[in-house]
This record gives C-alpha cells, sequence and structure tokens, in this order.
C-alpha cells in the first residue's frame, strides 16, 4: 500500500526528514493543481466539440430559413475549424498529456519514492498534528469510533 497511514505511536513522517516530506508534499500540491487544470482543458475539448455540433445545427437551421449563402459560408469556414494552427482539442489534450502532463507526473512519483512512495505523508503529518484527539470527528482513521 502506497498511501499515508495515520498512526499516532509510529508517525510515517518521523523515519524521513522534514524537509524531504516537505518538498515532496509540495509537489504532490503542484500535481493536484495540475490535474484540476488537466480537468479544464478536458472541459475545454468537450465544450468546444459541443460548440462546433451546435454550430452545425445553426447551418442547418439558416438554410431552412433560407439563408443559404450565410449557412454555406459558415459550414466553410467554421464547422470543423481548427481551435489552433493544425490543431483539433483532441490533438491539444495529447500534446498535453504526452509533453507535460506525463514527465510530471513521473516526477512526482520519482519524487514520492524519497519518503517510501507514500501518497499525502506531508498531510497526514499535519491531520496527525492538527486533529483532537479523542474527539469525534477528529478520528485518525474511518475504522476508529469514539462512543
Amino acid at each position: 500500500m502506497t498511501d499515508a497511514r495515520l498512526d499516532d505511536e509510529n508517525p510515517e513522517a518521523d523515519r524521513y526528514d522534514r524537509a524531504t516530506v516537505e518538498a515532496v508534499g509540495k509537489l504532490t500540491e503542484a500535481l493536484e493543481t495540475l490535474e484540476v487544470a488537466r480537468g479544464h482543458l478536458y472541459q475545454f475539448h468537450r465544450m468546444t466539440g459541443t460548440t462546433d455540433f451546435a454550430v452545425g445545427e445553426a447551418v442547418e437551421l439558416l438554410r431552412k430559413a433560407g439563408h443559404d449563402e450565410l449557412a454555406d459560408r459558415i459550414a466553410r469556414e467554421l464547422v470543423g475549424r481548427n481551435v489552433l494552427p493544425g490543431r483539433w482539442t483532441f490533438q491539444v489534450v495529447e500534446d498535453f498529456d504526452d509533453t507535460y502532463y506525463q514527465p510530471f507526473r513521473a516526477f512526482e512519483r520519482q519524487a514520492r519514492e524519497l519518503t517510501g512512495g507514500r501518497r499525502h505523508l506531508f498531510e497526514a503529518e499535519l491531520k496527525r498534528e492538527r486533529r483532537s484527539r479523542g474527539v469525534a470527528g477528529h478520528e485518525a482513521t474511518p475504522d476508529e469510533r469514539w462512543g
């Protein structure tokens, strides 16, 4: 298992120097931010595709309304148009994944090896420091119950 387990008696983070745990935690934080950015990129991809199909429907409606010249021009110049030179959004997503996202994930995974491969070790240490032991809603793990 590579996730951080909270153990007040034998904390994982104490096995590694604080500076390393903090540095790896910061890189993981950066990856989490990148994941959000990637989600927005995929949302852009989906929204742009939806837009293109709506424009196609608008072209057909313009034709039905007798505006063939405008419909033809929009169909020719806008439907299926690249969003960047030579690229549709799927190509942007693929280039982003190959050029930046995958290498970033690989470096984050490599950095985690400095802390035994543990995920969220920095946050586990924060939880250990900040929670109120023995208080409902502050359990160390889902299995810990306070009566």
